[in-house]
């Protein structure tokens, strides 16, 4: 693994104090994570074999793991935002991004909004309508309620590095909300993008296999690639034996996917 310190910082973005962590050194990689997770607990498994080749940059968005809340609704959109301007705000001209679960939306928000920051995208369980994800699925995590997450490793978390500790509550409303205004994508937008995408989902995931597929294929895949042609620049992965939270424990399947993936040259602009 690369010598370079682990570096951390705030980066002061859309009146927010963005926490952030760097890893490793070489082409810049953003960590956009899941709902009421910080770095940890979504990429905890995953970070080191990233961070062997490249920068990874975790972030960790508004009211979750490090970064304070301030007076203003979670919003999808508005997460995006910050991603994007924690990018210019380090310096960078572009990033790769991988985003999962929630930071998935953020990340692929992010390219619908910032596309020029982001170079490549990857997009773990993934949805760009809200009947991607299995039936009742969000109906039942409309019911919850925050004491439903006591001694979850998430809230274990977050009461262990939250700057105030007591607002898990209001992250919980403030999520409970956002998801209320779940607003889906249109074909025409993710048949835009530009950027390389390689989604992964598992096989027993929230997201529909047949969702991905569809997704993937408006982002030029589903094609035959033994053709002139050849294969897309966009890439799918179905993990066998896979459920939407150990997806981010099977670092022998996704480490080595992912780097293949960024490592790749980038397609040849027409």
């Amino acid at each position: 693994m690369s010598s370079a310190p682990v570096q951390t910082g705030y980066a002061p973005v859309n009146g927010l104090q963005m926490y952030y962590e760097t890893h490793g050194a070489g082409q810049p990689l953003v960590l956009v994570h899941g709902a009421f997770s910080g770095i940890g607990t979504s990429f905890g498994r995953l970070l080191p074999g990233l961070a062997q080749r490249r920068q990874v940059i975790g972030l960790e968005l508004q009211a979750h793991g490090r970064t304070a809340d301030i007076d203003r609704p979670l919003t999808i959109e508005q997460m995006a935002d910050d991603v994007a301007a924690a990018i210019r705000y380090l310096g960078l001209d572009q990033a790769d991004v991988f985003g999962y679960s929630m930071g998935s939306n953020v990340a692929l928000h992010t390219v619908i909004r910032h596309p020029k920051v982001v170079r490549k995208l990857v997009l773990a369980s993934a949805s760009y309508r809200l009947d991607g994800i299995h039936p009742g699925l969000m109906e039942g995590l409309g019911e919850m309620t925050p004491d439903m997450m006591y001694g979850s490793p998430w809230h274990d978390e977050y009461m262990q590095i939250a700057p105030r500790p007591e607002d898990f509550e209001t992250l919980f409303a403030k999520k409970t909300e956002m998801d209320r205004g779940y607003t889906d994508i249109p074909d025409a937008t993710i048949r835009a993008i530009k950027s390389p995408v390689l989604l992964i989902i598992g096989d027993s995931d929230l997201i529909r296999p047949e969702h991905a597929v569809e997704m993937f294929r408006l982002l030029g895949g589903g094609v035959f690639g033994d053709t002139p042609a050849g294969l897309p620049a966009s890439q799918l992965a179905i993990l066998p034996g896979t459920s939407h939270v150990s997806l981010a424990d099977r670092v022998e399947l996704v480490v080595p996917m992912i780097n293949a993936f960024l490592d790749a040259p980038m397609p040849e602009a027409t």
